[in-house]
């Protein structure tokens, strides 16, 4: 569990980030949604230690990432996971080298070991005839899948992700918040996912934490955002036609599935296969 406390960042007597509290959850996907600008990319900065805040504490399992000396810092960032927006794999490395690069960095384990656990992962993500491959040979999505495999190499407990999606056409995305949504639950990591994606917020946005103008405006899951009265949320997940189009549809049927349990919808009770009072036998 990674839990932030009263977190504020300025810079030259701008406040990007404004008073932020909010946990993010272990085993679940943590999704920060909001517009360009919002202060979305200062907050992940905040949290991994690349930019340390005017004030507020950020914390590990409990230990305080802003009171840390660089040893222990160093020492907490080897239980991270790292996936850029851009994947950020070495091009004259095979797709294999650069999962074992941070086993190399910072593992113990022989050679023997190193690379077979670098297999695992690659298995893991379903490339492991990918191997000798070098980044320029595969396409995007299998660049995305070979990031991931490197940033879980170290078996991380805090999985960060810039943008996952970026670059992706919609199936592959799909495919990405899967891979990514398994692992979390398969290894019982903290995952933070900073997203632009309303898809990803749709399909696999367990905990959403909404920034808007550096306040923490909004939180909750995806089930929640359908239902919300949170109006600058509504106007940021539901821009587009479709998805307007896509929440009238669910809060109509959401509508309709409470009526038939109340018995208030017979018409809709019957669709859903229960029977109405007048449908019931008599005892």
């Amino acid at each position: 569990m990674v839990e932030v406390k009263n977190l504020t960042k300025s810079f030259d007597g701008r406040i990007v980030l404004n008073d932020i509290s909010t946990v993010f959850e272990t085993g679940k996907t943590n999704l920060i949604i909001g517009r360009s600008g919002s202060g979305k990319t200062v907050l992940i900065k905040n949290i991994i230690g690349l930019i340390r805040p005017d004030s507020g504490d950020i914390l590990y399992d409990g230990r305080n990432l802003t009171s840390m000396s660089k040893h222990d810092l160093n020492m907490l960032r080897r239980e991270m996971g790292m996936l850029f927006q851009g994947s950020a794999l070495f091009d004259s490395m095979t797709v294999l080298e650069n999962v074992m690069f941070p086993l190399n960095m910072f593992s113990k384990d022989t050679y023997k070991e190193r690379q077979k656990r670098a297999e695992f992962c690659l298995d893991r993500v379903n490339l492991s005839g990918s191997c000798d491959l070098f980044p320029s040979e595969i396409s995007g999505g299998m660049m995305k899948r070979a990031a991931i495999a490197r940033a879980i190499a170290l078996n991380p407990k805090y999985l960060f992700c810039d943008e996952p999606n970026s670059g992706l056409d919609p199936k592959t995305s799909l495919v990405i918040d899967d891979l990514i949504h398994d692992i979390t639950k398969e290894y019982n990591m903290t995952t933070i996912i900073n997203t632009h994606d309303m898809n990803s917020v749709m399909h696999i946005g367990e905990n959403i934490i909404f920034i808007k103008e550096g306040i923490k405006e909004w939180q909750g899951t995806k089930e929640d955002v359908i239902t919300s009265n949170n109006q600058a949320l509504n106007d940021f997940i539901f821009a587009s036609d479709l998805f307007r189009k896509v929440r009238e549809v669910e809060v109509e049927e959401m509508k309709e599935a409470k009526e038939a349990k109340e018995g208030k919808n017979p018409a809709a009770a019957n669709a859903s296969g229960t029977a109405t009072p007048a449908d019931k036998p008599t005892v």
